[in-house]
């Protein structure tokens, strides 16, 4: 079993991850218990450890965990024990030792994996599917349906997309659909015996039609698959009347929500293997082209910007794990610089195993026979396909985002070509850095995409998690890169060093993922330019007393520490300030007023938080003790 000093390790090297968690331990709380809920359930996890007594340190220079111990190990060993015994509806059987470190007692405990026929477990106090919970990276999420559904097809439980469609009958299934799914798999595979089926033997087999037991008759009936795949287009509207795709051109880089500037919008529904194709067609013919003149060739050929397989796949993604349970659309976004793919429905898989071999279905009826017909890559392999074709290409890598709060997955595909002359002229101002090639490529991304996590890190240079989290807060400390996000989710934007415009969005974050990768168009926005900035300054100047504002006014970069500190302190007795704002008016970058100026300022004890509870809080503002009881 892992020890203590052990996991302790893995925390301040790591952080928080998938396996490991850190839990500041006085009783067997809620939260304790969410955690081990979270690990017993979690698919292929195989479990995981919580080190009790162990608390990160927030506010040290450099935020790490230290021990701080568990005052009657023996009683919370107990109490816990039988917490787990008794709380939820099996019991989990866990491990606990208890161990010095630095003197003091704290508790490993290990959460086995619970076999497939008990998941999910639950609290037996909440009904499901909220009374469950899975690990999503370093975080407890509690279940869904779909969640659910994952755990009962290790219990032969049906899918939601073998599920009858009400008021669907066999007249709504197109012929033509029919005549094409047969079409596609004689290509794939000529010799397959379903081709010498009937069409309503070849449904059945399919899992596309299936008996209504509700009536006293034998009546076979449209299954949601069946729909899908091989439904007429009216049919389709009446019983899925938002299950479509929608193709929106934006002009810009950015969603702006503005009813003067009317975006173009092609609208489709069809059956599946129509839809793939339409969808494909109305993207190709929108990107931009590039051209390829082969050696010996006379004519040059056009191609798309974007390889026509990462579309296909990309597509076929979209509409194979789209959850439909939603009602609402699949949106293909063409911005100038990227395409975009939202489809309903969260990853079934993990985030941090996207890419890997193995899928986790979300339709498992459809999917086979998008397998089948090879419309699909092997199972598990899209996303390494789509990531291994755009860097032949030469391309940026594309980014996945998986948002379980919004229930959404988004792809993001860029036009950028990588690291090209244009990119090695813009990093050439940064020479004194002494950028790594993996920390040039990090910096791309930033500037094209806003934001980088570890798990993007990681897709994009191919290394571990450790050498990823050194790289960025290599970038941090030299002033490239600003940490964001709380502990489970950090992630990084570009520094005012950069020059660029971030780009900002919701602040709570799952699974690591960047806010500034929002799950809704509407999210998405940029944070001011130059002029802007200093338009806002003058702003912020300007509401303040004269004195003040001309003292820092005139304030400079070798302005002596102990006079800033006292500006800041000035400051943050009129009112409390956001440290954005701070660095604004100090003409510093907002690291460095944190570390230069707040930390010292609050450990003299002449500063404190408004939320002091939430230390990386994005609302987080700062005053003055004296004015902190106001």
């Amino acid at each position: 079993m892992t020890t203590a000093l052990e996991l302790l390790q893995s925390l301040n090297l790591l952080d928080e991850t998938e396996r490991i968690e850190a839990k500041r331990a006085s009783e067997a709380g809620k939260s304790m218990l969410e955690t081990i809920c979270a690990f017993a359930n979690e698919p292929g996890l195989g479990g995981g450890w919580l080190l009790l007594g162990a608390v990160r340190e927030d506010q040290a220079l450099f935020p790490s965990y230290q021990v701080e111990g568990v005052p009657q190990p023996d009683k919370l060993c107990a109490e816990l024990a039988t917490q787990c015994r008794e709380v939820f509806n099996v019991p989990v059987r866990i491990e606990l030792i208890t161990e010095q470190v630095d003197g003091k007692t704290v508790i490993v405990v290990f959460v086995p994996e619970a076999q497939a026929q008990e998941k999910p477990v639950f609290f037996k106090a909440q009904s499901l599917p909220k009374g469950a919970l899975r690990r999503i990276g370093s975080t407890d999420q509690h279940c869904t349906d779909d969640d659910l559904a994952v755990f009962y097809q290790g219990r032969q439980r049906e899918s939601f997309d073998a599920g009858l469609v009400p008021g669907a009958t066999l007249e709504d299934l197109s012929p033509d659909a029919l005549a094409d799914y047969r079409q596609s798999r004689a290509e794939a595979n000529p010799d397959a015996e379903e081709l010498r089926w009937s069409d309503e033997e070849l449904l059945r087999a399919l899992g596309c039609i299936s008996q209504d037991i509700q009536t006293n008759q034998v009546i076979w009936r449209p299954t949601v698959a069946g729909l899908m795949l091989f439904g007429k287009s009216q049919a389709l509207r009446r019983c899925f009347p938002m299950t479509r795709v929608d193709y929106i051109r934006v002009p810009g880089r950015e969603w702006v929500p503005d009813p003067e500037r009317r975006f173009d919008t092609i609208e489709m529904r069809d059956s599946m293997f129509r839809l793939i194709r339409r969808a494909q067609a109305a993207v190709l013919d929108d990107l931009p082209k590039g051209f390829d003149l082969k050696e010996g060739d006379l004519q040059r050929q056009d191609k798309p910007v974007i390889p026509q397989r990462v579309i296909r796949e990309a597509l076929v993604n979209a509409l194979m794990h789209r959850s439909y349970r939603s009602h609402s659309p699949v949106q293909i976004i063409r911005y100038a610089n990227r395409l975009e793919i939202r489809n309903p429905g969260f990853s079934l898989k993990s985030p941090e195993h996207l890419g890997e071999p193995g899928s986790a279905p979300r339709n498992p009826r459809i999917a086979a026979v998008l397998h089948e017909t090879r419309f699909a890559e092997t199972k598990g392999s899209g996303i390494r396909v789509m990531r291994e074709t755009m860097e032949q290409a030469g391309l940026t890598p594309p980014l996945f985002e998986s948002d379980r709060g919004h229930d959404q997955f988004v792809a993001r595909y860029f036009f950028h070509h990588f690291l090209g002359a244009e990119d090695v002229a813009w990093l050439a101002q940064f020479k004194d850095a002494q950028l790594s090639s993996d920390e040039a490529k990090a910096l791309i991304v930033v500037r094209e995409a806003g934001a980088i996590d570890n798990a993007n890190f990681r897709a994009l240079t191919k290394v571990d998690t450790l050498t990823a989290s050194a790289a960025l807060r290599r970038l941090r400390d030299a002033g490239l890169l600003v940490q964001k996000g709380r502990v489970s989710a950090t992630y990084y934007v570009a520094a005012e060093r950069l020059g660029l415009s971030a780009l900002s969005g919701n602040p709570e974050r799952l699974s690591g993922n960047p806010p500034a990768l929002s799950s809704n168009p509407e999210g998405l926005s940029s944070n001011p330019t130059d002029a802007e900035s200093e338009a806002v300054r003058k702003a912020l100047l300007d509401g303040l007393p004269g004195s003040l504002a001309a003292r820092l006014g005139s304030i400079g970069r070798r302005h002596p520490p102990q006079e800033t500190q006292d500006l800041v302190v000035a400051l943050c007795s009129l009112r409390a300030w956001p440290v954005d704002e701070l660095a604004l008016v100090l003409r510093r970058n907002p690291e460095v007023v944190r570390q230069n100026y707040l930390r010292p300022l609050m450990r003299d004890g002449r500063l404190v938080m408004t939320r002091p509870e939430e230390p990386n809080d994005p609302q987080q503002a700062y005053r003055a003790l004296d004015s902190a009881a106001s």
